[in-house]
């Protein structure tokens, strides 16, 4: 498949899940495939959490996405919200 088709194929699918792939940093570290695969997993509406659990759900490693391992270890920490 042709890198322009891909790409206007993934567009359509981002539209139709409700991602929108302007603000979506982790798309930068993904295949074209691992997200298309993701995406056509989706129901119309499903949204970014649905796209991210899908992702984990198939195996895709999520770049700068907190793992359960790290939360579980409280490597990372929930933010402060008392400031």
């Amino acid at each position: 498949m042709a890198d322009e088709q891909t790409f206007e194929i993934l567009l359509s699918e981002f539209r139709r899940v409700g991602v929108d792939p302007d603000t979506f940093s982790a798309m930068l570290a993904l295949r074209p495939e691992e997200a298309l695969r993701a995406l056509r997993a989706l129901a119309d509406g499903a949204g970014p959490s649905a796209f991210l659990a899908q992702l984990r759900k198939n195996g895709t490693v999520i770049a700068g996405a907190p793992t359960d391992d790290a939360r579980k270890n409280r490597l990372i920490r929930p933010r402060d919200k008392s400031a």
